[in-house]
């Protein structure tokens, strides 16, 4: 026999939870639990309101989408929401406003209302309006005056998917239920709490600065649009330095390695070849600096 699937029991739960403003007793304003249905009376046959066993032939909550002719199972598909009145924050709301609501965000193709495939309506309670996807029916029973039906594709209620999002996001937005707080987000333009070299430092700059450091340090020697490099003379540029030189001092050792360590002069020519002129003079002992002059300058004379 036709059953009220979860999904939309779900729903019929979170509006009776929030529009049944006292569940202790029937008031008029309230949403009271007759007021929702899901599935139609044991005389109802055909509609969304019924499950595969209650369906007729060529009936148009089946044929006239693939979505539903293959979602068909024993689940109705449909839910009906009756009048209601509730004030929040100074407004008033209403089965009318509600419904209005819900077919502006079918229109607008919200992603919490594509499993909708109809909404019957009234905008004022004097005319009947529905809005389908499908754009193939326009009119609707007058029943429709005082509540509102919705029609849900039948391969989404097959699949039991959450249609409550729509709903709880109308309650939300009308002030029923309250919104998700915001995760705390870290100011960029906060001034440090500390001291630093510059008075008006954030603490956006810092981190830029961080992130610059970090980058010079995990990237290959020489890389190629890194922002704001290190000052020269820098303690982190003699670093780089030092690693740009690391390959060139790589291959004179094992050049050095490879050579015939019998043969002194080899030996001390390889290790002057690889200084400047400035650090052979700082290496010559003071005691014998004049002697070296006078022979150079002998050499040079000859």
């Amino acid at each position: 026999m036709t059953r009220a699937p979860q999904n939309l029991l779900a729903v019929r739960r979170l509006l009776l939870e929030h529009l049944n403003r006292d569940p202790d007793r029937s008031r008029d304003q309230d949403l009271e639990p007759a007021e929702v249905g899901i599935v139609g009376d044991p005389a109802h046959r055909g509609g969304y309101h019924c499950g595969s066993d209650r369906v007729v032939t060529r009936d148009y909550s089946v044929v006239e989408s693939s979505r539903d002719s293959s979602g068909l199972t024993l689940d109705a598909s449909a839910l009906d929401v009756g009048s209601f009145r509730v004030s929040v924050g100074g407004r008033t709301h209403d089965l009318r406003s509600f419904s209005t609501w819900c077919v502006e965000q079918c229109a607008a193709d919200s992603a919490d209302s594509r499993d909708i495939r109809e909404i019957i309506y009234s905008p004022d309670g004097k005319v009947v309006r529905r809005w389908d996807r499908l754009r193939k029916r326009t009119s609707g029973d007058n029943s429709h005056l005082w509540h509102t039906h919705f029609s849900f594709f039948r391969d989404s209620t097959k699949a039991n998917r959450d249609q409550t999002p729509l709903f709880r996001r109308y309650l939300t937005a009308i002030g029923l239920i309250a919104p998700p707080e915001e995760e705390p987000t870290m100011e960029q333009t906060d001034q440090l709490a500390y001291k630093t070299d510059v008075s008006t430092r954030t603490v956006g700059q810092v981190l830029a600065d961080l992130s610059n450091l970090r980058n010079w340090l995990i990237s290959p020697v020489g890389t190629t649009g890194l922002v704001s490099p290190p000052m020269e003379q820098s303690p982190l540029m003699l670093m780089l330095a030092m690693a740009r030189g690391y390959p060139a001092l790589v291959a004179q050792v094992k050049a050095l390695s490879e050579g015939d360590f019998s043969d002194e002069q080899a030996i001390i020519s390889g290790v002057l070849a690889g200084l400047s002129p400035e650090q052979i003079a700082e290496a010559i002992p003071p005691t014998i600096a004049q002697q070296v002059t006078d022979e150079l300058a002998r050499r040079l004379a000859a």
